[in-house]
């Protein structure tokens, strides 16, 4: 099985591009934090490239913008190219089926701590005596 999700903030803003075929593709990087600091107490982050195709590809590069967290997930993908010297070269990275909001655009909180709506409606108070 390949699958790996991953929770990342963007490095920069996604870059999207349209194939010939008129498919929309974004790129993108996630600098993901390392579960563990090194020996002399700093955390380290791993700087992933990710990719996503399709209608998901234009709404990520329409509402998300660099130092926005991001969980994506997807499969690992390592294809190789020969650059123009004529070298072999290999290329990793995260191809991904989908993408979820951690935060909001020109927000630092965290969504997910209201469920992702906070801002709609109001509470209404829960009534245990309804009979169905």
């Amino acid at each position: 099985m390949n699958k790996i999700i991953l929770l990342g903030r963007l490095t920069k803003n996604p870059e999207i591009k349209y194939t010939n075929s008129g498919k929309v593709v974004a790129t993108f990087t996630l600098a993901v934090d390392r579960p563990f600091a090194s020996a002399d107490g700093k955390k380290e982050s791993d700087f992933i490239d990710c990719v996503l195709w399709g209608k998901s590809a234009e709404l990520l590069g329409n509402s998300v913008s660099k130092g926005q967290r991001v969980l994506v997930e997807g499969r690992l993908q390592i294809r190789s190219y020969t650059d123009k010297d004529g070298n072999k070269r290999y290329k990793t990275e995260v191809v991904c089926n989908n993408f979820e909001y951690i935060e909001r655009k020109g927000d630092g909180n965290t969504s997910n701590s209201q469920g992702g709506f906070s801002n709609m409606g109001t509470a209404v108070p829960f009534d245990e005596n309804i009979s169905f």
